[in-house]
């Protein structure tokens, strides 16, 4: 087992980000790597509260955690600080011991640059999970997590559309 920590700068309040982190529609739009589609099947955002996601990928050739395209997990919330901080406690929904065991993710969010700094830190990966497919993963749902949450905002100063 194992730990990585990935952060990203979001140009919006931390209140606009925890509140992505909290809601059932924008997990499933955000916490998801590219190439994978979400299903929300559980989601109950309070201190001990319940979730259970899963991720399928899109293309046929790639093969699941949980079955032969899909990584499933489930688990609670240990922990919900408003504007601060997330703590989840969860496991892969898997036959194989090399992805067994239970992972803490502790999102936490702090004042920066005039938007928010996030910070995700896994700890407790099984070792059957490569480190940097975990840490990739993890970038690409932080982009996305910036992009829903700055979605409708000002551009920054000198910045331009693409």
């Amino acid at each position: 087992m194992y730990s990585t920590q990935v952060s990203q700068h979001v140009n919006a309040p931390r209140s606009a980000v925890y509140q992505a982190l909290v809601n059932e529609e924008a997990i499933a739009k955000w916490r998801v790597p590219e190439g994978m589609r979400s299903h929300v099947h559980e989601f109950d955002a309070r201190e001990g509260g319940g979730f259970r996601i899963s991720l399928t990928y899109d293309a046929p050739g790639p093969t699941g955690k949980s079955a032969s395209r899909t990584d499933t997990y489930h688990g609670h919330f240990a922990r919900l600080v408003p504007d601060e901080r997330t703590v989840e406690v969860f496991e892969f929904e898997t036959g194989d011991p090399s992805l067994r065991g239970t992972m803490t993710m502790t999102t936490t969010l702090a004042d920066a640059g005039g938007g928010t700094e996030v910070v995700i830190t896994h700890d407790g990966i099984p070792d059957g999970v490569p480190p940097a497919d975990n840490e990739m993963g993890t970038r690409m749902a932080l982009a996305k997590l910036a992009a829903l949450v700055e979605e409708g905002r000002s551009p920054a100063p000198g910045a331009t559309a693409e």
